[in-house]
């Protein structure tokens, strides 16, 4: 079995801070010969670190533009599930955006992205933060926001497509159904949308209102806010 499970919000306590049950996730997963795999917007850089600091052998970065995995060597492999040319148009578009708004804040890990970039949308206000979506829709440049960022991108990434690709090519073994996915933001849409068994973590709440398509588990709770949620789901598994 695999969990799959949104990083910000889900795994970590209000976006920010991972606890104990974060670290009681990783041994629940361990001791039961099952996997997690993280499926984040943060950028491909974290997906290294990710690899590096804790027992994973995959994530899924940058909203599902790039799988990283440790091969059979323990070495970590890259593979952007977008073109070069989208690629290169996104590097474009980033130039124009920034030329254009020169003022907005992309985020700190700006430099470690391959498939996308992101923008520190809470410090904006609200109308500056429209202009520069509206910009993108006319420039016809793909964007979400996440608990922490306004991600966007060129060509067609997904949180599910990224997770389709990932069992399909790596873990052709197992089926949906089999699997579990967790999340607690917009940006989670496409998996509580088309993904077999998705769960939200009572912190959804705050934007349930904005989901059309919603998981089709929702914890309540506030113990089953974020990390708890998720340790507390799998262990009654």
């Amino acid at each position: 079995m695999i969990f799959f499970s949104d990083f910000d919000g889900t795994l970590t306590k209000e976006g920010r801070e991972l606890t104990r049950e974060f670290f009681e996730i990783l041994d629940h997963v361990k001791k039961h010969n099952q996997e997690l795999v993280i499926v984040s917007g943060r950028s491909l850089s974290w997906g290294h670190f990710f690899l590096t600091h804790f027992p994973l052998k995959a994530c899924i970065m940058e909203g599902g533009g790039v799988i990283c995995y440790l091969d059979d060597r323990g070495e970590i492999v890259e593979e952007p599930l977008v073109s070069p040319q989208e690629l290169e148009k996104l590097r474009n578009f980033t130039t124009t955006l920034k030329h254009h708004y020169p003022h907005v804040p992309l985020s700190a890990d700006s430099f470690g992205r391959l498939t996308d970039r992101a923008i520190e949308f809470h410090l904006m206000d609200e109308a500056w933060i429209d202009q520069v979506m509206d910009f993108m829709k006319k420039e016809s440049v793909n964007f979400s926001k996440s608990n922490v960022h306004i991600n966007f991108w060129c060509g067609n990434i997904s949180k599910y497509l990224g997770v389709k690709h990932f069992m399909e090519k790596y873990r052709p073994h197992l089926k949906q159904h089999d699997c579990w996915f967790f999340g607690d933001a917009p940006n989670d849409e496409s998996m509580f949308e088309l993904f077999h068994n998705s769960v939200g973590v009572s912190n959804i709440k705050h934007c349930l209102h904005k989901l059309n398509h919603k998981p089709r588990v929702i914890l309540e709770g506030e113990e089953n806010a974020g990390p708890s949620g998720v340790l507390n789901f799998i262990r009654k598994l």
